[in-house]
């Protein structure tokens, strides 16, 4: 009895085995993916690397089916014949377009299919439907890049005396760059002080208006004053700074510069004395807010520093006082000289400021007294007062014409309009 027991064990599990087998491939058939398949061709006209039995095929990125073989063509070996078996209801159409991507690290590829807007359905030939996939589509990036190098040696082969020429060229213009190299230097700092670029460039420095002002006058004076726009050489009418480093010889400093032009900063600090001294409703810059003033106008002859070892600020400037006629009240030349305290910029620029505020001042002070001496201007002609003058000592052309001289009565007059000849 328990030899028969342990038989009926025994072939108790081997039928459950087979019955596990049966579920297993009626799963496989059924949910696995070995549905009813069909088989199409894909025809690539290059190698395509990585493409093995069984890589996966993808349909707008989702898995259809699987390759069954990869073979080379006979009759055209560079092409590379791929049969694939996907899934019954995958819409492979004739618009169907084929290619492969890397699937991961591992070097291997899938088919991609990508469907297209055609319904129609592709095409059998021989049996069998095939897809024709793009040249080049089985190329990977390292193939491209050894075809891009030899694209670029081609070049080069072709073009090597023209290479070898540049390359000959670029020595010598670096070489002719070393021997110049200060000079290159002295470029680049000037194209750098012209832009406003570089460390000293930022330096902007301005006059200071005269100081120890006189008291302010009590009562109003009698004139009034415009100040224009200074007339100067060309070398001073810039926002440089002049050095003088021999008698004949002028040269801008490197670096600093004043804030404005220098006749325009002259005449504002000038105006500004005038202000600070207590003239701020007599003075102008201009000659439309006072239309019959007196003027001031300025020369600037000399505005610079002498450099060496007794550096000295120099200005010349020649002033000139006119009433509103035109007439010359006064003209004077100012000449102040001020010693540097040494040879750096900042140096120059200090003795050209003590200078200036001397010459602002001996200008104000010379202004103010000659034209308050200045005898006042003639009354402008009133016809009305020559109306009311004596006949004996109106002029020829009012008198009457019964008082014209005898010496005319002789001279033919001029014909009436309607008389005159034709």
């Amino acid at each position: 009895m328990e030899t028969r027991a342990r038989y009926a064990l025994i072939g108790f599990f081997i039928l459950a085995v087979f019955g596990a087998a049966f579920g297993f491939v009626y799963w496989l058939e059924n949910k696995g993916g070995f549905g009813e398949r069909e088989t199409y061709r894909i025809q690539f006209e290059s190698a395509v690397p990585g493409l093995y039995i069984g890589s996966a095929v993808l349909f707008n990125g989702i898995r259809v089916g699987e390759v069954a073989s990869v073979s080379l063509n006979p009759a055209q070996p560079q092409q590379v014949l791929a049969t694939i078996s996907v899934m019954k209801d995958t819409p492979i159409r004739e618009d169907t377009v084929v290619n492969v991507e890397q699937q991961g690290l591992t070097g291997g590829v899938a088919v991609t299919l990508t469907g297209g807007t055609s319904t129609q359905p592709l095409a059998k030939s021989d049996g069998l439907a095939t897809l024709v996939a793009p040249p080049d589509v089985g190329r990977d990036w390292t193939q491209s890049a050894r075809d891009a190098f030899q694209e670029v040696e081609q070049i080069l082969d072709e073009n090597r005396v023209p290479v070898q020429e540049a390359i000959k060229n670029i020595e010598v213009f670096t070489d002719a760059l070393a021997r110049n190299s200060d000079k290159v230097d002295g470029i680049l700092a000037g194209i750098e002080r012209m832009t406003g670029g570089g460390k000293e460039a930022s330096l902007l420095y301005s006059l200071k208006p005269a100081t120890d002002l006189p008291p302010a006058p009590e009562a109003p004076p009698s004139w009034k004053l415009t100040i224009p726009e200074p007339t100067t050489l060309l070398a001073y009418n810039t926002d440089k700074i002049m050095t003088r480093p021999s008698p004949d010889e002028s040269r801008a400093l490197e670096g600093p510069r004043w804030n404005d032009s220098l006749p325009i900063l002259v005449q504002a600090k000038l105006i500004e004395t005038f202000e600070n001294a207590g003239y701020t409703d007599d003075v102008t810059r201009t000659l439309g807010d006072f239309p019959n003033s007196d003027q001031l106008s300025i020369d600037i002859r000399r505005f610079d520093v002498s450099t060496g070892d007794d550096p000295t600020a120099t200005i010349v400037i020649l002033a000139k006082l006119q009433d509103p006629a035109g007439g010359v009240i006064g003209s004077k030349k100012f000449n102040v000289a001020e010693p540097a305290t040494g040879n750096e910029p900042r140096d120059y620029v200090d003795a050209l400021r003590a200078a200036f505020e001397k010459v602002a001042l001996d200008i104000l002070d010379w202004s103010t007294t000659t034209l308050a001496s200045a005898p006042p201007p003639p009354p402008p002609a009133d016809n009305a007062g020559a109306a009311n003058m004596p006949a004996e000592d109106m002029p020829a052309e009012d008198m009457a014409p019964e008082d014209t001289p005898a010496d005319f009565d002789g001279l033919p007059m001029p014909p009436e309009p309607d008389e005159a000849p034709q």
